[in-house]
């Protein structure tokens, strides 16, 4: 039977046309969005920075509500009206120290929004300012958009509340969120709210402001060390890292795995030692070779400070330091942080990198408003860097440091020297009638997270950070009469103030009388050996009492005291 013709017609007709290079021409398919024209997905080109500005905005926004969220749970105790260091009562002593001075002088020596408030209720108003940066933060964290209106709201309303903490607000880090949250202003455009505004591309200026910021942080830190212990210079200084510290240097809180890196081999120790020296010395100097070496110091950057994090308390420093390193990042490297698809943002900053190659965009007047004003940004910020590179340079170079009172260039640096024994201050109570009887029993108060029952396991709070634990283990390296707030605190123990003991873990007097009398002891403390005999009994430390670090006293003789200092008497429940 023979086939019908077509059908053998059909493959000789298919051959001719490979042959021939022949076909009949099919109709073009549309390009598919998220594609290059051969139909393979299409990859962000580098040099833009469109999604570089969302993860730095939410990296800044989710730091900024840690900071506020410590605000709002400890202001209140710590500066409020019955704060351990009232805020009125430091505004009042800023106010007649300046009294020849205009109100806009004062203001300009420490700017805060409280100059503007009702000082009659200050916990109200610290509240305020904390739920509102608590509420935009939350807005900016979630969308990943913001407008310079929103973020200049945030440095504002922290700034206000770092220039009344006083020592509660001390840290290195408070500045350097200031400084980082200022260059965040600058990242946006200044109405509209969209996380790819199409006529504000992210400036280059704010870019290496950022970058500037990173380099003089990890820099700073490194000269800070080889100026100073000698033990960075052999490179001993870890092995005593993890367990103790001096002030503002190392660990006031360390974390359980402090305890198992302490207990590392030496080799381990000094290998820490040269690659902190590495990333802090070598490492900045990436960011002036090139894209590829500026993604090498971001990545870096970022690593050493995820292993900090992993290894001790640090408050959210570490998590803050790692912000300015994204802008290492152009949207090439960050794409794959961000979903594919038609309509997604990887796939419109892919048609905004073609327009942009396309066709130059004819120049708008808000954006030349723009462009003047981050050119005066880097004016101002390379004429207020002339302090700070001297200081770097400086044989005598401070750390921590801020030239003005908008914190806006600052100098850093931190564990510059070491010391080879920590000590903590034990707060007890007794309800004894007399404090000096043999038999009068003294029960520990228990804080939140800084060392106290050797039996306690060591927290893990990071970002969080408790601030009284903090200046209690600063107050272990001088004395009472230096730290005159924890005489304050010391009194509103023997009041069993609802407020105070809100600070701390465990209250021995909690379901009886106040005691009668409060004093302070002081400890030497030291990590237990693993397999040893204080770790078989469940112990993290070893301590030994040193000493009284301040006598007992009882809530009359502390009265006149309080009186002298403006400070709220504590009623006793």
């Amino acid at each position: 039977m023979r086939p019908d013709g077509p059908t053998m017609a059909a493959p000789e007709e298919s051959l001719r046309r490979r042959k021939t290079g022949y076909s009949h021409p099919e109709p073009e398919s549309p390009p598919v969005p998220g594609r290059d024209p051969a139909g393979s997905p299409a990859h962000l080109h580098a040099g833009t920075f469109w999604l570089t500005r969302i993860v730095l905005l939410k990296a800044l926004a989710f730091v900024y509500f840690v900071a506020f969220l410590v605000a709002f749970h400890q202001n209140k105790q710590l500066i409020g009206d019955r704060g351990l260091l009232p805020c009125r009562v430091f505004l009042k002593n800023f106010q007649q120290y300046f009294q020849d001075k205009t109100s806009w002088e004062v203001f300009s020596y420490m700017p805060t929004i409280l100059w503007l408030t009702d000082w009659s209720d200050t916990n109200s108003t610290l509240d305020s300012l904390a739920l509102l940066g608590l509420g935009i933060s939350s807005f900016v964290l979630i969308t990943g958009c913001a407008n310079m209106l929103l973020m200049a709201a945030l440095w504002g309303l922290y700034m206000s509340l770092v220039n009344v903490g006083h020592v509660w607000y001390s840290f290195g880090w408070e500045s350097q969120l200031l400084e980082t949250g200022f260059l965040g202003i600058f990242l946006c455009p200044l109405w509209t709210l969209s996380r790819l505004p199409q006529h504000t591309p992210t400036s280059r200026i704010v870019l290496w402001g950022f970058r500037w910021l990173i380099f003089r942080i990890m820099l700073g830190a490194g000269l800070i060390k080889i100026r100073g212990d000698r033990c960075w210079r052999d490179l001993t200084c870890m092995d005593f890292h993890y367990e103790v510290s001096a002030p503002c240097r190392t660990q006031p809180v360390p974390n359980p795995v402090a305890y198992y890196l302490h207990h590392s081999p030496w080799w381990f120790h000094r290998f820490e030692t040269l690659s902190n020296h590495f990333i802090e010395l070598l490492v900045p100097f990436f960011l002036f070779l090139g894209r590829r070496a500026c993604i090498i110091h971001g990545a870096l950057q970022i690593l050493f400070q995820a292993i900090l994090i992993v290894s001790g308390n640090l408050s959210f420093l570490n998590w803050l330091t790692m912000v300015p390193s994204l802008a290492c990042f152009d949207d090439a490297t960050l794409g794959f942080l961000f979903p594919s698809g038609p309509g997604s943002l990887k796939d419109r900053v892919l048609q905004m990198q073609r327009e942009i190659r396309g066709a130059r965009p004819k120049p708008r007047f808000g954006s030349v408003v723009r462009r003047a004003a981050n050119v005066s940004l880097g004016i101002l910020l390379a004429w207020l860097s002339v302090p700070v590179v001297l200081n770097l340079l400086s044989s005598r170079q401070v750390m921590n440091t801020h030239f003005n009172s908008l914190h806006i260039v600052n100098t850093y640096g931190a564990f510059g020297s070491i010391t080879k024994e920590r000590t903590e201050v034990i707060l007890q109570g007794t309800a004894s009638p007399n404090a000096s009887a043999p038999d009068a029993v003294w029960e520990d108060y228990e804080f939140k997270c800084k060392p106290g029952d050797p039996s306690r396991r060591p927290c893990l709070i990071s970002p969080y950070h408790y601030r009284l634990d903090w200046l209690m283990w600063f107050a272990a390296f001088q004395t009472y009469e230096h730290n005159d707030w924890i005489l304050h605190l010391a009194g509103k123990l023997l009041a069993s103030d609802a407020e105070a003991l809100s600070l701390l873990a465990h209250n021995p007097f909690a379901s009886r009388p106040p005691p009668r009398w409060v004093r302070g002891e002081h400890y030497r403390y030291k990590f237990s050996r693993p397999g040893g005999r204080h770790a078989a009994e469940g112990k993290w430390w070893v301590r030994k009492r040193i000493g009284a670090y301040f006598p007992p006293l009882s809530l009359e003789e502390l009265r006149p005291y309080f009186r002298d200092r403006g400070w709220p008497l504590p009623q006793p429940l």
